[in-house]
Formats: structure tokens, sequence, C-alpha cells
């Protein structure tokens, strides 16, 4: 039987990138998804892709309404059974070029959304006996990070975050964990110059740069049951670049 059979599983930012690939293998794992995020188009898409074990829900991470509509679109589905925050943004720039307004912006997205996010999975989880909740950080939020002072902010902060909402919700049977990518081949990675693209390969021990797969297989482990021991836990999945 698929690992994840019956269960269903709420993944935001799940239109394209690390989140479509989550989807793609929690399907083919035998769960149903939701897909929140704000790209219509794609996320539809995907949704269409992925037939009657997906369902797209609009979903702007920073509003609680949404949340609320896309919990019940799980709940709807079968229950809720696992979430993933993976919705963020990512805007590098250094500390004397970053202004309020984009400090807020990644503040809003990256940590707010996080926050909602987690708190409004908790009594669905609950009435389903327990799941489990992985935050999508980064390298940023283990080490300092050149150039990106208001995304490195938020990332610690999701750190922080996991292990104390780790706390509070393990007499809930909820777990929660961290998964810390590093340079990964999505679109967010597309504002880099090739030289700055060079010198990230150059700081990555194995030598490529990764792929929204391997980020999805490390997430798939802490959703399931094989990690049943494990929370409050970080996972670097970045070729050993945070060495």
């Amino acid at each position: 039987m698929a690992r994840f059979s019956g269960k269903v599983v709420l993944i935001s930012g799940g239109a394209r990138g690390q989140g479509a690939a989550e989807a793609r293998l929690l399907v083919a794992e035998g769960a149903k998804v939701v897909l929140g995020d704000l790209l219509e188009a794609e996320g539809r898409a995907l949704a269409a892709e992925l037939g009657s074990a997906a369902q797209f829900v609009h979903q702007d991470v920073t509003k609680e309404e949404d949340w609320a509509r896309a919990v019940a679109a799980a709940e709807a589905m079968g229950g809720l059974h696992g979430m993933v925050n993976n919705a963020g943004i990512y805007v590098p720039r250094p500390l004397m070029q970053t202004d309020a307004e984009l400090f807020e912006r990644h503040m809003r997205v990256n940590q707010l959304g996080c926050f909602l996010g987690m708190q409004a999975v908790v009594p669905a989880m609950e009435r389903a006996g327990g799941g489990s909740i992985v935050n999508i950080s980064s390298t940023a939020g283990l080490r300092g990070s050149p150039g990106a002072l208001a995304y490195c902010a938020t990332k610690w902060a999701l750190r922080g975050m996991t292990k104390a909402a780790a706390v509070d919700l393990a007499p809930r049977g909820i777990r929660v964990n961290s998964v810390h990518p590093g340079p990964i081949e999505t679109d967010m990675v597309k504002v880099w110059t090739n030289e700055q693209r060079a010198v990230r390969l150059s700081q990555i021990p194995i030598g490529r740069i990764g792929q929204a797969e391997d980020v999805a297989r490390v997430v798939l482990f802490l959703l399931s049951e094989e990690s049943a021991y494990m929370t409050g836990a970080e996972l670097a999945v970045d070729g050993g670049a945070s060495l």
C-alpha cells in the first residue's frame, strides 16, 4: 500500500517549483493534495494534471480567511493529515538597500504566513487524529546569507517558530519540523546573475545546484510515519553548502 493512502496534505505555494514537486510525489504515494497559491493558471493546470487527487485553492497566505478556506477544502477531501508551509518570496537586497516596505513584505509572506498556516491547521489535524507540519526555511536560516537581509531574517524566524511550535503541539499529536534547502533550480533563483550562480555553485561540495525533487523527497519523509519520532528537527538539503 502507498505510504500516504487516505491522507490529505495542504501545500501552500503549491502551484510550481518545490510545492509542485511535493504535490506530484505525494499523489504518486497515494495522497490527496490541496494546492494553495496566488498563481491561478499554474495552480489549476497542476491540479488538472494530478486529477481527482488534487484541488487548487486561491490562497494569499497573509490572510486568515484564505487559510480557513484551504483547510475546509482539505477536510472536504477526507481530513487534514499534513501541511507544508512552502509559500515564500526572495527579493535579495543587502542591508543598506533594504527599505522598510521590502522588509515587511518578506515578514508578511515568509513569517506571518507560516504562523497563520500552523495556527489554522491545528484543529483539523486534531480531528484527524494528529498530523505533521513541515516548514520550508532555507540554509539562509542556518547561517548568514550575503545580500539578502530580509529573506535571511524571516528564514531564521521560521527555524525558531518551528521549534516553539513543536513543543506546543506535541501533546496534540502534531509534529513540526523544518527543511532548509540550499540553492534549488526553481524560478526563485532566476534573480541571480551568471557570476552569482557560479559563486554559489563553487560553494556546494556535491557540485550541483539542487532540484525541487531533492527537497520534495525530504518533505515526504517528514510528513510520513517514517519520521514519527522526529519533531523540532531541522534538515539541510543543500549539497553540503552549509557545512
